[in-house]
């Protein structure tokens, strides 16, 4: 089987729309543009009120604005100021919303996880073996790189001591919830003998996620996807059995610049 940055053992030419699949699961389908099933990117919509089919109401504006700031920035680093400027709407309709930081902070982290977790979820329904589906959980941090962001919760994570208690608990409960997942795929992969690792599957679900976190990090000075790539695939392939890894890195499936021929799964609504 070979599998690698497209999928689970998919074809090389399958990366494009995977990234594009993951960016839109992770930054929502406001601030992504995703095709259709004909391959088409929708005209955007008209902002006036009352226009049919209006963008989403200003609470899920104000978080689509504060995520990508958060993402891009970190969570110091903007300021209702910011938001306001950017959406055109006055700092009172801000606080409206969203009484304070803190309150923005945990709403941003809730919905992020929210869809995180139907993120694992669709990676768990596409089946496939342990090693395929980490190579799908790896897509998920490649495909916020690609849209020139970083994952949320690991911006939050480097500013931690400056969080709000309410935020802190909730960037920790995300990363909970993540080594769960990994720590069940990893069991599993061990006991069918498609993985080999040393240690716990505990602490290799530490390890997976603290690699993934620190190769965003190094490659985005690099502005180099293909970096974060090669440490992501290195890492994975050091779990997989022998047979498995020989497998995988005899496959091209690493190829980033290939078009999408294939036709994109039906997107889901955030």
């Amino acid at each position: 089987m070979a599998f690698g940055f497209s999928g689970v053992a998919a074809a090389p030419h399958q990366l494009t729309y995977q990234c594009a699949w993951y960016f839109y699961l992770l930054v929502g389908k406001s601030q992504a543009q995703i095709c259709d099933n004909r391959g088409v990117v929708p005209k955007a919509r008209s902002n006036r009120p009352g226009a049919r089919g209006a963008t989403r109401d200003t609470g899920q504006r104000i978080l689509d604005s504060a995520e990508r700031l958060v993402q891009q920035r970190g969570f110091n680093a903007f300021s209702y100021a910011d938001i306001a400027g950017e959406l055109g709407v006055t700092k009172a309709s801000l606080h409206y919303h969203f009484p304070g930081k803190g309150e923005l902070g945990e709403a941003l982290i809730t919905r992020y996880a929210e869809r995180f977790a139907r993120a694992l979820e669709e990676i768990e329904s596409n089946g496939g073996d342990a090693a395929a589906k980490l190579t799908e959980y790896a897509n998920l941090y490649a495909g916020a790189l690609r849209g020139q962001r970083m994952c949320l919760c690991g911006m939050l994570a480097a500013e931690y001591q400056t969080l709000p208690e309410p935020v802190r608990s909730a960037v920790v409960a995300f990363f909970d919830h993540n080594e769960d997942w990994l720590e069940s795929v990893l069991d599993k992969g061990r006991r069918d003998n498609t993985l080999a690792f040393v240690g716990s599957p505990r602490d290799t679900a530490r390890m997976i996620i603290g690699g993934l976190e620190g190769a965003m990090l190094v490659a985005r000075p690099y502005g180099d996807l293909a970096r974060f790539q090669s440490a992501a695939t290195t890492l994975v392939a050091s779990l997989a059995t022998k047979r498995e890894r020989g497998d995988w890195m005899k496959s091209a499936a690493l190829n980033p610049t290939r078009p999408t021929r294939s036709r994109p799964r039906r997107q889901p609504t955030t």
